[in-house]
């Protein structure tokens, strides 16, 4: 690279560590003491601490260069305390500082009591430092348009995606090969260590949930009680996941524009769910050509439609603009989506740096384009909602300038019953992935949202869903199936057209948590 030396952690340095015992409870060293709580109190979180943690930048060599991880907590306020709940929204790359409030304020008040729930910014992340922030204006709006119908459009996001992992080589070669999966749980250890905890338990959505699994894996008898809600197949990360999901979104898509046909009075788009979509598609065309207030084009479109399949509490205010602009030809309604829902702040660069970093170092992707073409061509035939957004977005993976790990079996027999949550028709985290980590969690229990379609399904509103999570936390108690589904609840109703939702789902990224992992 450019500016610096990448020093690589060996793929035998990883696996070993993942095969190796439980290291000792002095994970993080002596002379680091006790964390340094300060009050950091919100209107919202009036209890709400903060610290910082000193933790190796490479574990391998844990009296070598540091790194630091921001932390909050909400103490516990029972009699008695279970201990440590660590908390995590998905990501990679998400900022997990504001989720112990959330947590702490959302969880019924007696099991919230009993615990210290405490949040995170993964390394690279937020206030974590180094934050990385590889390319500012990477999404600036108007990008190229997403499908490559011509070699000329197809060359321009090339060109984007290369210029994204050169910069991140120049800026950040020194630490790029310790940004990945297993690094982060390693970094959990340690917090639990200096948390002074032998044990903690853990609580994470989306991207999340990977990590739990690998947490559990690498240091399973350090783990108390565990939930896991919206769950990432640990057999398809990275490359192989991103084309199920463009599959599944597109029919979460689809769901969308059932959902405007049947409030035709509201939308007027028509009462045939085959024919809204073409008049999606065809406001997509038009936008290529001429985009929205000069700023939404069919990329912007693509990330501004894109929430709406991980929550339909988006579809009312979505729909509304989507039909201004067809039936109108009023384009400000648009814009002012694309502004809430589409549009990438300096948070959003820093998390999709991260999201990068993670996912490009974590596991082997393609090298050859070609590969690339032939399977984003072959899934976007049947699913064109938005398999070239997300291939763009991954497209650095393509040309990344840190050697890959092995992508390791999160397999487990050792743990505690884990509980886990799943929605039947989650895009992001497809169901057939849910299956795969109750098969590979040897004793977990899989209670599922039926018919639900959001992704992260606890603490949403679901009663029955949020019962199984308090008396999980609270008791330990698990619910008991045929080893199969161990529980069922029923989704509430999509929303009305009239009432759209301020509400946002806490994992949001790109895909795990702003595709969203």
């Amino acid at each position: 690279m450019k500016k610096h030396a990448l020093v690589l952690c060996t793929v035998a340095a990883v696996t070993a560590a993942l095969a190796a015992a439980v290291p000792p409870a002095s994970g993080v060293p002596a002379e680091r003491g006790p964390l340094a709580w300060k009050k950091c109190a919100t209107k919202d979180h009036p209890t709400l601490q903060c610290a910082s943690l000193k933790v190796p930048l490479d574990h391998q060599e844990p009296h070598g260069r540091q790194i630091t991880l921001a932390l909050t907590r909400v103490p516990h306020t029972a009699d008695t305390s279970q201990g440590p709940l660590l908390v995590n929204p998905g990501g990679p790359g998400g900022s997990g500082l504001s989720m112990a409030g959330f947590v702490a304020k959302s969880l019924p008040e007696k099991a919230a009591a009993q615990y210290d729930i405490v949040g995170f910014d993964p390394r690279g992340v937020g206030r974590s430092r180094p934050a990385l922030n590889c390319r500012p204006g990477h999404f600036d709006p108007v990008r190229p348009a997403a499908v490559p119908a011509t070699a000329a459009l197809e060359r321009a996001n090339l060109r984007r995606a290369r210029a994204f992992a050169k910069a991140c080589g120049e800026k950040y070669g020194d630490v790029l090969p310790f940004i990945d999966s297993v690094s982060v749980a390693q970094d959990m250890d340690d917090i639990r260590a200096a948390l002074g905890a032998e044990r903690i338990s853990f609580f994470g959505y989306s991207y999340g949930t990977y990590l739990g699994a690998l947490y559990g894996r690498l240091y399973p008898h350090r783990v108390r009680r565990m939930a896991l809600d919206s769950l990432v197949d640990p057999t398809g990360v990275w490359y192989d996941s991103n084309l199920r999901q463009d599959r599944a979104f597109d029919e979460r898509h689809k769901a969308f524009m059932a959902w405007i046909a049947r409030h035709d009075a509201a939308y007027g788009l028509g009462e045939n769910p085959s024919g809204v979509e073409a008049k999606w598609y065809e406001m997509r065309e038009a936008l290529a050509e001429k985009p929205a207030g000069k700023k939404v084009g069919a990329a912007e479109l693509e990330d501004t439609f894109l929430p709406g399949g991980y929550f339909n509490g988006y579809w009312p205010r979505l729909a509304k603009a989507f039909a201004a602009y067809v039936n109108d030809g009023n384009g400000k309604p648009l814009v002012a989506a694309y502004d809430t829902f589409g549009a990438v702040d300096a948070a959003g660069e820093n998390g999709y740096s991260v999201y990068s970093a993670v996912q490009c170092r974590d596991v082997q992707w393609p090298r050859d384009w070609r590969t690339w073409r032939e399977d984003n061509d072959r899934t976007h035939a049947q699913a064109p909602f938005t398999t070239w957004n997300n291939a763009w977005y991954n497209a650095p993976c393509a040309f990344w300038p840190t050697h890959h790990l092995s992508q390791p079996d999160v397999a487990n027999s050792e743990l505690p019953p884990v509980l886990l949550f799943q929605g039947t028709d989650d895009p992001a985290t497809p169901y057939d992935g849910a299956v795969n980590l109750h098969r590979k969690l040897r004793g977990s229990r899989l209670v599922v949202e039926e018919g639900g379609g959001n992704h992260g399904v606890t603490l949403s509103g679901n009663k029955c869903l949020d019962r199984h999570l308090a008396v999980y936390l609270t008791t330990g108690k698990v619910p008991t199936g045929d080893g199969g589904v161990d529980a069922v609840c029923e989704a509430g109703p999509d929303p009305k057209p009239q009432a759209p939702t301020k509400a946002k789902p806490r994992a949001l990224s790109h895909p795990w948590s702003t595709m969203g992992a």
